[in-house]
């Protein structure tokens, strides 16, 4: 009898988990895109970078800040090889 309500009470605690994750995953789905800056705030920078896998280089002229974050290639962060204030 005891081991019947502990199993139900289990059961009963990851049904929860699931559905929390489920419920969240939905609503981050659900929400609404951003709206992309305005022209006037875009920053010109001049930064290369190339990805450590296979070698190829993005040169990014234009971003949000002035330190953006690295784009991706090959699943990997690309590396800062050379900007304009060096």
């Amino acid at each position: 009898m005891l081991v019947t309500i502990v199993r139900i009470v289990i059961a009963i605690a990851v049904f929860m988990v699931i559905l929390r994750l489920g419920l969240g995953l939905l609503r981050m789905l659900a929400a609404p895109v951003p709206e992309p800056p305005p022209p006037g705030e875009l920053r010109k920078v001049k930064l290369t970078y190339r990805c450590p896998s296979c070698g190829a280089e993005v040169r990014m002229t234009s971003a949000a800040s002035e330190e953006p974050e690295p784009p991706r290639h090959c699943m990997d962060d690309m590396e800062l090889v050379a900007n304009a204030y060096d």
